[in-house]
């Protein structure tokens, strides 16, 4: 009876002190039964869990094999949780894979322009691109967007570059395309060339390559490199074939970059965003951008990690990091920056780490809080690394033209965060035409994607 009354009250006592924390706010809203759902499942779990941790201990005096049974009966559990997650995985993969091949009905007809791939005398089979490959290719930024926020008209049209995942059988495949695609178009005879890593499912965010065309007047191409069709959280045992795409895609840019005559060379940067953003940084070696040639690097909402820790430690020179557009420096240091991050004191995908099962971050144990970091939110070994986690699930969400620098929501941002960072410059009353121009044309996007009027 003693042994199980201590059982009891370990039990309950665990299971209420796990309870009290998950009710703590944390960084994202979260819809509907979720969080008591997640408030229920975390109190059961740390009240079983405790109950048998103790019960075990206890018992083992009188039956030692008890220590050998039951940590075998939960390796057992485990073992069995994992293969049906991995089942689970083997059905869903297809068609998920299947989804990414399809265009959108507003995307089903190539593009009209030569100058991006998919269109008239290019390299790549339109139908490779894939659904997100194909909102890419078709949006380059009108004349008439240009137009608006720079008070003139653009003096070319610009180049996207887009090689699918199904282009081609490997990397190196891919990548020959892509150089292929750019030296078809003319991009190396461009005053800019940015290179841009996409996520997992291959989108790449158009509205970097949208503020560097209006701003540049078209002036400048943009290329892209797909390494598989899965949404990024089903892409991480991907990172290594992602990584390795990016380096010959960079080394091979850079090749061709160095082959031109000095004074005819264009600028070289580079974007990624959330998994593109680690997979870039993956295929670098920091300490050798400048040497690459890279003028000048934006990463924005880097996931959280000992990968993220030792890339910047590595770098030679002080990164500008902002949570916001007022973080910005003004006027810009001279000489400009070359390496910038854009990441929310409060998104969930820069936060969450491993470590946060056992180790209090420093982003909760300081004070005054970052934004968007809610101010009764506090550290409970493995329940924050919970909560944090489903965070991740609800960190984006949009709505078409309805910025809100938020989670993992950068869209109202960029338009300010990538004039900074590739030192481009709009006219007077520019930076507000170009924040409604970016809301407009996204707005558009989204229109031909559900094929409905604006």
């Amino acid at each position: 009876m003693a042994k199980r009354f201590v059982s009891s009250v370990a039990s309950l006592g665990a299971g209420g002190s796990a309870i009290a924390a998950a009710r703590r706010p944390s960084l994202m809203e979260w819809p509907g039964a979720v969080r008591p759902a997640l408030i229920a499942s975390v109190g059961v779990g740390a009240a079983v869990g405790s109950w048998l941790v103790v019960d075990t201990m206890l018992a083992a005096r009188q039956r030692p094999g008890i220590l050998v049974r039951r940590p075998a009966a939960a390796l057992v559990a485990t073992a069995a949780t994992i293969l049906v997650v991995r089942v689970a995985r083997a059905v869903v993969t297809p068609r998920i894979e299947k989804s990414g091949r399809v265009h959108d009905i507003g995307f089903t007809a190539p593009p009209e322009s030569s100058l991006v791939s998919g269109g008239p005398d290019s390299v790549v089979d339109y139908a490779t691109v894939g659904r997100e490959g194909a909102r890419f290719v078709h949006t380059t930024a009108p004349a008439d967007a240009v137009q608006t926020v720079m008070n003139t008209p653009p003096v070319t049209h610009p180049i996207r570059v887009f090689i699918g995942y199904d282009a081609a059988a490997s990397p190196e495949e891919r990548v020959g395309l892509a150089i292929a695609e750019l030296r078809r178009t003319h991009a190396f005879e461009r005053s800019t060339v940015l290179v841009e890593s996409p996520a997992g499912s291959g989108y790449a965010n158009p509205t970097p390559a949208d503020v560097l065309e209006i701003a540049l007047l078209g002036d400048c191409a943009t290329v892209a490199v797909g390494y598989g069709l899965l949404p990024s959280f089903l892409s991480l045992d991907r990172v290594a074939v992602a990584a390795k795409t990016q380096r010959l895609l960079l080394e091979s840019v850079v090749a061709e970059i160095r082959a031109l005559p000095e004074q005819s060379r264009p600028r070289l940067l580079l974007y990624g965003e959330s998994l593109g953003a680690r997979v870039q940084q993956a295929a670098l070696d920091p300490a050798k951008l400048t040497t690459l040639g890279v003028d000048s690097a934006l990463w924005v909402g880097t996931p959280g990690g000992r990968a993220a820790d030792r890339f910047r430690a590595g770098l030679l020179q002080e990164p500008v990091i902002v949570d916001n557009p007022q973080q910005l420096p003004d006027p810009l240091p001279t000489p400009h920056p070359q390496v910038w991050f854009l990441e929310h004191d409060g998104d969930p995908v820069v936060r969450f780490r491993r470590d946060l099962l056992h180790r209090r971050p420093s982003w909760l144990a300081t004070q005054p809080r970052g934004r968007n970091i809610p101010h009764d939110m506090t550290w409970a070994p493995v329940v924050t690394w919970l909560q944090v986690l489903v965070d991740t699930l609800f960190a984006t969400q949009v709505r078409p033209g309805d910025f809100d620098s938020r989670g993992h929501d950068y869209r109202a941002d960029l338009g300010a965060v990538v004039c900074a960072a590739f030192n481009l410059s709009v006219p007077s009353g520019g930076p507000d035409r170009l924040e409604s121009t970016l809301r407009a044309l996204e707005v558009a996007r989204a229109a031909r994607i559900e094929k409905v009027t604006p």
